[in-house]
């Protein structure tokens, strides 16, 4: 009745624990976060137009499975700046989903992707 509970021992999972980056454990995680400096066409001079060329590319990043939102820039109509984040138990899934958003706004031709600021944080940072 007064036992206490113990987490079970490694042979009851079904797989190695992970190694990668020189480090060793059950409970890695790893969060990438990128923002995206864009400049919009000449016509967005107003907050519905703004809107216009946005939000497309904010569903767009979406279906890659990633949190994103406006995070820069509101108050200038030619200028956006994105946020996207990331969080995964392995940093190459997290450099690979990156690159694949940093590809989706680079490729919009309504747009000029003016710069791409990155990180990785691992959960001991």
């Amino acid at each position: 009745m007064g036992r206490t509970p113990q987490a079970p021992g490694p042979s009851a999972y079904p797989f190695p624990p992970p190694v990668e980056d020189g480090w060793v454990g059950w409970l890695a995680m790893y969060t990438g976060t990128a923002v995206f400096d864009m400049l919009l066409p000449g016509d967005s001079r107003s907050l519905k137009q703004k809107r216009s060329y946005v939000r497309p590319i904010l569903a767009a990043l979406r279906r890659l499975e990633v949190a994103v939102a406006e995070v820069g820039a509101h108050e200038l109509h030619g200028r956006a700046q994105i946020g996207v984040g990331v969080v995964a138990a392995d940093s190459g899934h997290v450099r690979e989903v990156l690159d694949a958003c940093e590809r989706l706004v680079a490729a919009r031709p309504e747009i000029e992707l003016l710069s791409a600021r990155r990180a990785l944080h691992t959960d001991e940072d």
